[in-house]
């Protein structure tokens, strides 16, 4: 990287009622050891103090400015008002959630792997995630990695560590590229967004832990979690971008064991009278080419019933192990999904929308 004249890093922080961090977002930002980036605040109709927060900074440092969305957006508008928003003569894009922060050395270990890999179109690295550092899995010497092999391993071996906007750099020309840059329709936006991108780009991360992302109950990602929504949203990916990816016979054998698995956690959730997610599930996979059935929801459940009842101690275990395994999954997965962290609650109207 060429430090007399490093590339500008564009910073943007979509911030709703975020007042209780956002103080701790922004100092994050001023400490970056990398300087030469301009940072935009975007309110998203607050009602708290978030705004005079914001302004206290800006009074402070010029490249800090802020942006009122006129009306309420939801979690994805959101964030694609936000992007519409980086500096045209930004080489970088950088987001940092509204209750997370980043590491000082954040921008400069991103930035010097893009300078050094121009194929690069997202860089991403370890995430600390209150206590447990998550996206890992990458080899220490897997510095680059091809958009194709990077896919290829997140759909075929579940190695998560696209990480969430909040852990990623992005070349501003690929946000430019996209308008809406987030697939605005789709809870797992930021996913599909990458998938989409890594077709023609590839993949740089750093070996080091350079964001933090904080856990919250209330959450769209506790939400997200509480229906599965990760059923879906592997599936999206598996048939809008699989074919770019995987082989025709691996793809036809993922997406048989994953619809198999769908349908076996659906016929749980019937077992269990979890109606929101049946009806969340239904909606999806009925808008799918393969619709959706409740003869496997059914039949799905009765699976889970007999293997209960021949071995229900040899079951129960397995139910459990599959319940943790599932969380862990959701942990990592919600950390590819940029709307689920947003941190924006539940009851927001937009999000019941």
């Amino acid at each position: 990287m060429n430090r007399s004249s490093p590339p500008r890093v564009s910073i943007v922080t979509p911030v709703h009622n975020g007042a209780e961090y956002l103080s701790e977002c922004i100092e994050s930002v001023l400490s970056q050891s990398y300087q030469n980036w301009d940072y935009t605040i975007v309110d998203n109709c607050s009602t708290d103090n978030s705004v005079e927060i914001a302004e206290r900074y800006i009074a402070g440092d010029s490249r800090i400015r802020i942006h009122r969305n006129p009306q309420f957006l939801g979690a994805i508008p959101s964030h694609n008002a936000a992007l519409r928003l980086i500096s045209p003569s930004s080489k970088y894009c950088k987001v940092v959630f509204a209750d997370d922060w980043i590491f000082p050395e954040c921008l400069e270990r991103m930035v010097a792997v893009a300078e050094e890999f121009p194929t690069t179109g997202i860089i991403g690295a370890y995430v600390l995630e209150e206590q447990n550092v998550i996206c890992s899995g990458l080899p220490y010497q897997s510095t680059f990695v091809t958009g194709r092999e990077i896919c290829r391993q997140h759909l075929l071996n579940k190695l998560y560590v696209l990480g969430s906007a909040n852990s990623l750099l992005f070349r501003s020309e690929l946000i430019r590229s996209r308008d809406p840059f987030l697939n605005e329709s789709n809870i797992h936006a930021d996913t599909e967004a990458c998938f989409a991108l890594l077709d023609s780009c590839d993949f740089g991360f750093v070996h080091q832990v350079l964001t933090f992302t904080r856990v919250r109950a209330g959450s769209l990602t506790a939400a997200s979690n509480d229906i599965q929504t990760s059923f879906s949203g592997v599936l999206q990916i598996l048939m809008e971008h699989g074919r770019s990816y995987l082989t025709g016979e691996e793809l036809e054998i993922l997406l048989r064991d994953h619809l198999a698995g769908y349908y076996r956690f659906l016929g749980k959730s019937l077992l269990r009278g979890q109606r929101e997610t049946l009806s969340y599930h239904k909606g999806v996979l009925a808008k799918t080419k393969y619709g959706f059935s409740w003869l496997r929801v059914v039949l799905g459940g009765l699976s889970t019933l007999l293997a209960f009842a021949l071995n229900p101690k040899s079951t129960t275990e397995k139910l459990l192990k599959a319940e943790i395994a599932l969380e862990q999954q959701n942990t990592f997965t919600s950390a590819n999904r940029l709307p689920l962290s947003t941190k924006e609650t539940r009851s927001d109207e937009a999000v019941r929308k």
